[in-house]
C-alpha cells in the first residue's frame, strides 16, 4: 500500500497541493474509483477522531442510516471490506492530521488504493513517503501575487509598475503561500492604493502577522479563514513545555540561522538535550535544519521562518515573566559569542611567544567558526543599543574587527563599529567610544569613504588624548595617516605616521612601531622620497623578523618591493615580491597575494617580460577571485589580455 504524506508548516499550501493533485489525477483517469476527502481538523480545539472520520467515509461510500453497523468495530470492518471489494482504484485524502491516531485506523487494508495525508508534523515513525514543502522561491511569490491581481482585473498593472515594492511585500510575507494569498486579497480590496503603501504599513507596524490578519479578505475558495496568527498559535499551543520554551528563546536569537552551540547557550541546556528538542521542533516544521558547509564549525544550523520568529517574539513581549526569561537568554548567548569571538580573534592575531588561545588550535578553525557565526555575531553587537547589553556588545564588536577586515566584509564592519560607538556612549565608556571611532574609520576607509575616515580617526585621537591614553593615541595617529595618504595628502600622512612611530617607540611597543614604520615607508614612497622609503621598510623587516610576525613580514616585503621598483631596482623588487608571496601562502591571504602578484606583473611588464607579466596578472586574478574582490580580478585579467603575445 502506497501512502504519501505532504508535510510543512501551517500556511505552506499542503491542502491546496493535495486537492490540485487530486483534480489532475482524476482528469488523467488515474483513480476511476473516485476520491474520498476528510478534513481531520487536527489543529483545532476539537479535532476529528478516526471513529468520527470513518462515519463520514462510510457515508461517502453510501453506507448510512439503517445500513450503518451499530458498533465502531463493525463500522471499521465494513469500511475496509468496501475498499477491498472495489476494483477501481481510489484516492483517499486525509487532510490536516495532527496525530497518527487520527488516520492510521483509516488506512485501507489493500494495496489497490492510494492514500495522501497532509500534516504539519512529520510522521517519522511510519513507513510513509514524505513530501516536505518549503516556502516559495521569490520569483514564484511575485508571480503568485501578480497573477492574483491580474485574474481579478486584467487592467490592474500595479505589479508591473512597482516591481521593487512587490518583491519587498513578498519578502515581508516570508514567501509563505497563505501570507501571500492574504496580501493579494488586501491589494484587491485596496485597488486604488499602491503596493508600497502595504509594504510601508507592515514595516511601520513591525508585525507582518498583525497587519495581514487585520487586512485579511476573509475566507478562501474552500471556506477556510485566511488568517495567520491562529495558524501559528495552534502549532505553538500543541508543543510540550520544553519545546515551547526553546521555540520562544530561539525566536530571540540574533541572525536568521543559529548553530546548535549558540542555541544551547540561549536555552542554558547541554548540547545533546537541545539537539533532541530542536529535532522535535523540526518534525513540526516550526524550525528548519540547514546543513552548513564542511567542518565541525558549521555543522547543522537552525532556521526559523520570519513569521514564526515574529510570532514567538510577540508571545515573549506580552508576558513579563517570559520577557525576563528572554533577556537572560540573550545575555547568555551574548556571553557565548564574546568568549569565542575573542578566542578566534586571539588566534588570528597570534604570533610565536604569545599565549595559546583556547579552543582554536589553528587559524583555519577560527576563521571557519567566525564565517559560520558572522550574521549572528553582527546582529548580537546591535543589541548594544539596549543598556543591559551595551558593555558586552562593545567588547564583542572589538573582537570582530580583525576578522571582518581580513574577510573584507566592510559593510558588516561599519555596522559593528557604529553599533559599538553608540553602545559605548550609552554605557558612558569614553575609551570604548574612542576605539569604536577608530574601528569605524578603518572600515569606512576600506569602503572608499576617505573623508569620513579622516573625521573618525581625528575624533578617536582627540578622545584618546583627553583620556591621556598615549598608546591608543598612537593607533589613531597611525590610522589617520592611512586615511590622509589615501586622500592624496602624503606629507600630512608622513607627519601622522611619524608621530605614531615615536609614541610606539616611547611605549617600547616594537610590533606596533613596525606597523607605523611600514605605513611611513609607503607614505614616503608616494611623496617621492624613495630612498627614505627603502630605509623605512628595511627597518620594518628587521622589527617583524625579530618578533616572528610572519604575516606582517609578508606585507613589509611587498612594500619594500614597491619602493625598490620605484627606485629602478627591478630585480631586487622581484626578489622582494617573491619573499612576500612565500609568506602570504602560509596564511591564505588571498587579497594580499593578489596585490603582490599584481605588483610583480607590473615589474615584469616594465622590464619587457610579457610572458612572466601575463602569468603574474592571471595569478593575481585568481587570488582576487578567492578574496571576493571581483573588480580587482577583472582588472588583472584585462591587463593580462592587453599584453602582446
Amino acid at each position: 500500500m502506497l501512502i504519501f504524506a505532504v508535510t510543512g508548516m501551517g500556511g505552506i499550501g499542503k491542502t491546496a497541493l493535495a486537492l490540485e493533485a487530486a483534480h489532475r489525477a482524476r482528469a488523467k483517469g488515474w483513480f476511476p474509483g473516485g476520491t474520498l476527502f476528510v478534513d481531520l481538523r487536527g489543529y483545532d480545539d476539537d479535532p476529528v477522531t478516526a471513529d468520527q472520520a470513518v462515519l463520514a467515509l462510510l457515508d461517502a461510500l453510501g453506507v448510512r442510516d439503517r445500513d450503518l453497523p451499530p458498533t465502531t468495530e463493525r463500522q471499521y470492518d465494513a469500511y475496509r471490506t468496501l475498499l477491498a471489494d472495489r476494483r477501481d482504484r481510489m484516492l483517499l485524502i486525509l487532510d490536516n492530521a495532527s496525530d497518527p491516531s487520527q488516520y492510521v485506523p483509516l488506512l485501507p487494508g489493500t494495496d489497490q488504493h492510494r492514500v495522501l495525508i497532509t500534516s504539519r508534523d512529520r510522521p517519522d515513525a511510519l513507513p510513509v513517503r514524505l513530501i516536505d514543502l518549503e516556502t516559495l522561491d521569490p520569483d514564484d511569490s511575485v508571480a503568485l501575487i501578480t497573477r492574483a491581481l491580474h485574474d481579478t482585473d486584467e487592467r490592474d498593472d500595479r505589479a508591473a509598475r512597482e516591481p521593487a515594492a512587490l518583491r519587498a511585500l513578498a519578502d515581508l510575507c516570508g514567501h509563505l503561500p497563505l501570507a501571500l494569498q492574504i496580501a493579494a486579497g488586501m491589494l484587491r480590496r485596496r485597488r486604488y492604493r499602491d503596493i508600497a503603501s502595504v509594504v510601508a504599513g507592515i514595516r511601520d507596524a513591525g508585525d507582518a502577522t498583525a497587519v495581514l490578519d487585520d487586512g485579511s479578505p476573509g475566507a478562501d475558495l474552500y471556506g477556510r479563514s485566511l488568517v495567520l496568527r491562529p495558524v501559528l498559535e495552534t502549532s505553538y499551543r500543541r508543543l510540550p513545555p520544553d519545546q515551547a520554551r526553546l521555540l520562544r528563546l530561539l525566536c530571540l536569537a540574533p541572525g536568521a540561522e543559529t548553530g546548535t552551540e549558540a542555541v544551547s547557550a540561549l536555552a542554558d541546556l547541554d548540547a545533546e538535550s537541545v539537539l533532541s528538542l530542536l529535532e522535535d521542533l523540526a518534525a513540526t516544521h516550526l524550525v528548519t535544519p540547514v546543513r552548513g558547509g564542511d567542518g565541525a564549525a558549521s555543522g547543522v544550523r537552525w532556521r526559523l521562518h520570519d513569521l514564526v520568529r515574529g510570532f514567538g517574539a510577540s508571545v515573549v513581549a506580552g508576558d513579563a515573566g517570559l520577557r525576563e526569561e528572554g533577556e537572560a537568554a540573550r545575555e547568555r548567548v551574548l556571553t557565548y559569542y564574546w568568549r569565542w569571538a575573542k578566542a578566534a580573534d586571539d588566534r588570528l592575531r597570534w604570533i610565536p611567544g604569545l599565549m595559546e588561545p583556547e579552543r582554536f588550535g589553528e587559524r583555519g578553525q577560527a576563521l571557519a567558526w567566525l564565517d559560520a557565526e558572522r550574521a549572528g555575531l553582527v546582529a548580537a553587537v546591535e543589541w548594544g543599543l539596549e543598556e543591559r547589553f551595551a558593555e558586552e556588545a562593545v567588547a564583542l564588536a572589538f573582537s570582530l574587527g580583525e576578522y571582518l577586515s581580513w574577510r573584507r566584509h566592510f559593510d558588516d564592519w561599519i555596522t559593528v563599529a557604529v553599533a559599538a560607538r553608540e553602545a559605548a556612549r550609552l554605557a558612558g565608556d569614553r575609551l570604548g567610544e574612542a576605539i569604536a571611532w577608530d574601528h569605524l574609520g578603518l572600515a569606512v576607509r576600506e569602503a572608499g569613504q576617505v573623508e569620513e575616515a579622516i573625521d573618525a580617526h581625528t575624533r578617536a585621537r582627540d578622545l584618546y588624548r583627553t583620556a591621556e591614553d598615549h598608546r591608543s593615541e598612537a593607533d589613531a595617529w597611525n590610522n589617520l595617516g592611512l586615511a590622509l595618504r589615501e586622500a592624496g595628502r602624503a606629507e600630512e600622512a608622513i607627519d601622522a605616521h611619524t608621530r605614531a612611530r615615536d609614541l610606539y617607540r616611547t611605549a617600547e611597543d616594537h610590533r606596533s612601531e613596525a606597523r607605523a614604520s611600514n605605513n611611513l615607508g609607503v607614505a614616503l614612497k608616494e611623496a617621492g622620497r624613495t630612498e627614505e622609503a627603502i630605509e623605512a621598510h628595511s627597518r620594518v623587516l628587521d622589527l617583524y623578523q625579530a618578533t616572528e610576525d610572519r604575516q606582517r613580514e609578508a606585507m613589509a616585503w611587498n612594500n619594500l618591493g614597491l619602493a625598490l621598483q620605484q627606485a629602478g631596482r627591478a630585480e631586487d623588487a622581484v626578489k622582494a615580491y617573491g619573499r612576500s608571496l612565500g609568506l602570504r601562502a602560509e596564511f591564505e591571504d588571498w587579497h594580499g597575494e593578489g596585490r603582490t602578484l599584481y605588483n610583480l606583473a607590473l615589474t615584469h611588464q616594465a622590464a619587457d617580460r610579457p610572458a612572466e607579466a601575463r602569468a603574474a596578472y592571471l595569478g593575481s586574478a585568481d587570488a582576487f577571485t578567492r578574496a571576493n574582490a571581483p573588480d580587482r580580478a577583472a582588472q588583472a585579467r584585462a591587463r593580462a589580455a592587453g599584453l602582446p603575445d
